[in-house]
């Protein structure tokens, strides 16, 4: 496949592409991969294009992405770069309040996603769409690639009592969709009736990787630093459920999984009769210098991808999960409420959809029983986003 460059919504955007949007009073969804290809950050070209940018609205790990860890609340404050007001969307509210919408037009959203449900930005859109739908602003989304792409799709889909700001409608773990198409998909199925504009990508079909696109990479959150580990991530994050390490802590992270309890050998034998596709896992030993186990040597492995088409993340995480339920009954737990807002649901279960999962791994179920009837769900959801579908 021959590489050439992706256009995304922003450059369109700055080239006059939407003339009409220049004269609105607009608030700005950003954090630092939103940029240019030349790497100006939106904010700043914007700004230098005449756009009335007004306030600043920051996702998880904050509009300029200073908060290192998951899970820890950004404050509102004035930008010392700009001047403009930034409101936190992960502090004491996720949806934008008619206060902060108070003299806008429009809203505009430019985050890079990483295509996985749990990764909260696309929760960030959503509450924003009904926010702006409830003031009266049009919302508009430039879009960017899907960084891991468009045609696979796995894992659970959503289950009704399991929402949380992991989840907040029935998509699947890995979902396959822009930004864009997903709003323009949650506006009809969710009935928001949001003024919805997607500014689109040019020349990015489904197929791309992210080399691909010959965009430059930003890590759109700290622990994501790189393509690869986006690759891993659809199904690595279930380990955040889990007392095994996921590699946070370290220059891996969802690459490196592992824990003190671990027998290397033991371990690589067991995933070795599963006969994964698409990668090789290699044995190490790491220690986290924060989160699980800092200053512990973890014994585990690395995922190192052989083939992006046939490797399938959520089916070589709930291998890993298997292989160490049953290699330590005693030591592997799952993690305890609360995780993402939600006290009293189990992490593991708001991270997969439902219940499901943990419970096959619990009864020692192979991988394939633990995945009985994901694929069912996962046709139906694909037949009800087809029609939302921008790329090819």
């Amino acid at each position: 496949m021959n590489s050439f460059q992706v256009t995304a919504g922003l450059e369109r955007l700055l080239a006059g592409e939407a003339p009409h949007l220049q004269s609105l009073s607009i608030g700005l969804i950003l954090h630092p991969a939103s940029v240019t290809s030349g790497l100006q950050l939106s904010v700043d070209a914007l700004l230098k294009e005449k756009y009335k940018v007004q306030a600043l609205f920051g996702p998880q790990h904050g509009a300029r992405g200073e908060k290192q860890d998951n899970m820890i609340e950004s404050a509102h404050y004035a930008d010392p770069f700009t001047g403009l007001t930034v409101h936190s969307l992960y502090s004491e509210v996720r949806k934008p309040t008619p206060e902060m919408l108070e003299g806008l037009d429009a809203l505009v959203f430019d985050l890079q996603d990483v295509g996985v449900r749990v990764y909260t930005f696309i929760w960030t859109m959503l509450l924003a769409m009904e926010a702006c739908a409830e003031a009266g602003l049009r919302f508009i989304v430039l879009d960017r690639p899907n960084p891991i792409g468009g045609v696979q799709r796995e894992g659970a889909v959503l289950r009704e009592n399991f929402e949380s700001f992991v989840g907040l409608h029935a998509i699947p773990l890995r979902h396959g969709m822009t930004c864009g198409e997903l709003a323009i998909w949650m506006n009809a199925v969710r009935g928001i009736g949001c003024d919805l504009e997607v500014i689109e990508c040019r020349g990015w079909s489904r197929s791309m990787r992210w080399s691909d696109t010959r965009l430059p990479w930003v890590a759109p959150s700290p622990n994501l630093p790189t393509p690869g580990s986006c690759l891993v991530y659809p199904g690595m994050v279930l380990l955040e459920g889990t007392n095994l390490s996921e590699g946070r802590g370290t220059t891996k992270p969802f690459e490196y999984f592992g824990a003190p309890y671990l027998n290397v050998k033991d371990l690589m034998d067991f995933l070795a009769e599963e006969l994964l596709e698409g990668v090789t896992i290699r044995p190490c030993h790491f220690q986290p210098t924060f989160q699980k186990y800092a200053g512990v040597i973890c014994a585990g492995g690395q995922l190192h991808i052989t083939d992006p088409d046939t490797f399938h993340p959520v089916r070589t995480a709930v291998a890993i999960l298997r292989a160490v339920r049953a290699l330590a009954p005693q030591e592997f737990r799952w993690s305890s409420p609360p995780y993402e807002y939600e006290e009293n649901l189990m992490p593991i279960d708001l991270i997969w959809g439902h219940d499901g999962l943990r419970h096959s791994i619990d009864r020692g179920a192979t991988v394939d029983e633990a995945l009985e009837g994901v694929r069912e769900d996962l046709d139906a959801f694909s037949e009800s986003a087809e029609s939302s579908l921008i790329y090819e």
